[in-house]
């Protein structure tokens, strides 16, 4: 917002460390994380989308895997390894992952396959308040 780079500009250079909404961090590899932090601004704009069912929405906000009991819906197409944006049945923005399966590999899974891999969730605001930034 205007308001926050009008308050950084007083803030010298040198000790100006970011500003802004933090996105994600890199990793001791080098590989860029995403952290729920960016989910407000990836749900509007997420091509593939996949739906929980209420009793599965807990257990995602707690770190699990979507598994294909808990699936409720999922955006046609949706490829293997593709990075997805899980909502709940209301349509409210959970968290995001990457999907385990593709769409046409979903519909003959056993209903305790793993279909989404949980990368982040709101959840993450209570479980990790004290280090995330």
């Amino acid at each position: 917002s205007e308001k926050l780079l009008k308050g950084a500009a007083s803030v010298p250079r040198d000790s100006l460390v970011a500003l802004g909404t933090c996105f994600g961090k890199f990793t001791k590899t080098q590989k860029f994380r995403l952290s729920v932090t960016a989910l407000d601004f990836l749900a509007p704009y997420a091509k593939y989308k996949v739906w929980v069912k209420p009793g599965s929405e807990q257990s995602f906000l707690y770190g699990n895997h979507v598994l294909k009991s808990g699936l409720g819906r999922i955006t046609e197409n949706t490829a293997q390894y593709q990075g997805v944006v899980v909502y709940s049945m209301a349509d409210v923005p959970l968290g995001f992952g990457v999907a385990a399966k593709s769409t046409q590999d979903c519909r003959k899974v056993d209903p305790m396959a793993i279909v989404v891999f949980h990368q982040a969730d709101v959840g993450e605001y209570v479980r990790n308040e004290d280090t995330l930034t």
